[in-house]
């Protein structure tokens, strides 16, 4: 039994019960208090936000991974950078192998330094996807602060920001996920939530991300949740596009056989998005792992992983590792006017 794995399952169990559950309840009594007592030294000015001299947004969630956050932060990023901004992705490298005790510049907005499993998975796809300069640091504060004197950038996105308080941002975005909000309900780790929903009140805009190919249902959740916070909630639909050999580029003909493989936060909507292929079998890691040749070596038809996963499996020699290109439709100028 991988006990990440029950855990997780026990966060998007509305009727979560038994020993493991009870545990991390009690658990989740000491991070909540750890959660509130530091909003209200930032709420009350005991604990002060540093300002910097450029515009910063954060985009965040108040639940663990698997949102679709860092599509979004493509999309404002590319959206800035059309508009003749400088731009600076600013993420905590988490999965990386850097030391995020450092300031790492993964990529300076032509040129990418660092490989995937030397600046994590997300921050190597967004220098990949993105011309930003994208800068990994535990130290969000003081990585603008060098983005700013370094690159005499404009704007600064805050990847996964909402709970770093430290950093003052001139707009917070938070993402929910349209099929599975808030879990539980419950606060870590008995739940997936990193502070109770009330923290919405924090936020400038929310986003409700539909990973779907029916988008109803989120179309009807962002009309109950805007006029439930009062604050400006957006639709971003995410759908899937093609399969493609991530050496050849080749497409992938509908129908084929295939292994489906993820190392995501949330991967079952993942493997949905491939009902037009014959999935044999499917192989999860945790999130963030990190491959090994050994673990597809043995896979004889074709491999069809997210372009989150494919970043770190390209650098194995195998012909057989396609990626799903999903789609993401936002109106980033509704977002951010």
């Amino acid at each position: 039994m991988n006990i990440k794995t029950e855990i997780t399952k026990l966060h998007y169990n509305k009727n979560a019960s038994g020993i493991l559950f009870s545990v991390l309840k009690f658990a989740s009594l000491f991070y909540g208090i750890g959660s509130s007592f530091k909003n209200f030294l930032y709420d009350k000015d005991i604990l002060k936000s540093t300002k910097v001299n450029a515009r910063v947004i954060s985009v965040g969630n108040l639940t663990t991974g698997g949102v679709g956050k860092t599509p979004v932060v493509a999309e404002i990023a590319k959206y800035l950078i059309n508009k003749g901004d400088k731009v600076a992705i600013i993420s905590r490298g988490y999965g990386g192998r850097l030391s995020n005790k450092n300031i790492n510049v993964i990529s300076d907005g032509n040129k990418i330094y660092h490989n995937a499993k030397l600046a994590g998975d997300e921050p190597f796809w967004l220098a990949q996807n993105t011309k930003a300069i994208v800068i990994t640091s535990k130290n969000r504060t003081k990585a603008a602060e060098f983005a700013i004197s370094e690159f005499s950038v404009k704007s600064i996105i805050l990847d996964d920001g909402f709970q770093h308080r430290k950093l003052y941002r001139d707009m917070d975005i938070v993402l929910a996920d349209s099929e599975k909000m808030f879990g539980n309900e419950n606060l870590l780790p008995a739940g997936p939530l990193r502070e109770d929903p009330k923290a919405l009140s924090r936020a400038n805009r929310l986003v409700i991300v539909s990973k779907n190919t029916n988008h109803q249902k989120a179309e009807k959740l962002v009309r109950i949740m805007s006029k439930k916070i009062k604050i400006k909630t957006v639709l971003c639909k995410t759908e899937p596009d093609f399969v493609y050999n991530i050496k050849t580029n080749e497409l992938l003909q509908e129908g084929a056989d295939i292994t489906a493989l993820s190392a995501i936060g949330q991967p079952e909507q993942f493997y949905k998005f491939l009902d037009k292929y014959n999935i044999t079998q499917e192989i999860t890691f945790d999130d963030h792992h990190q491959y090994l040749p050994e673990d597809i070596k043995d896979i004889k038809n074709a491999v069809v992983t997210t372009e989150k996963d494919a970043v770190k499996l390209r650098e194995f020699n195998f012909d057989n590792i396609y990626a799903l290109k999903l789609k993401t439709n936002i109106d980033i100028e509704d977002l951010l006017n």
